[in-house]
């Protein structure tokens, strides 16, 4: 059974960082594009980062620059290394399949930058 499980967030003053990581269980870590997306309060589920199984990245044009997303294949781990954190980053934070699969969504990890 996949499952994806998210972890890292927290709150943060604006400027500081972050790391979220995302363990993937079963088979999609070396089969899909991976991403990280965010939702906040009365909006969609963005993508914000995504990296596919040959490591290639892309990164929405909010996020770029200050985010990075890499893998970790030993361990089936996803990170996303969010910098120069701001207000407007204030989400939860999932990863997912890119395009996203409904069953593979877990809990998310909640970021709020404030200061």
């Amino acid at each position: 059974q996949v499952q994806f499980v998210e972890s890292g967030g927290g709150l943060v003053q604006p400027g500081g960082s972050l790391r979220l990581s995302c363990v993937i269980s079963g088979s999609a870590f070396t089969v899909y594009h991976i991403g990280w997306y965010r939702q906040a309060p009365g909006t969609q589920r963005d993508l914000v980062a995504r990296i596919t199984y040959s490591g290639d990245t892309y990164y929405a044009d909010s996020v770029k620059g200050r985010f990075t997303i890499s893998k970790r294949n030993a361990e089936n781990t996803v990170y996303l290394q969010m910098n120069s954190l701001k207000p407007e980053d204030t989400a939860v934070y999932y990863c997912n399949t890119v395009p996203p699969r409904v069953n593979y969504w877990g809990q998310g990890t909640q970021v709020t930058v404030s200061s």
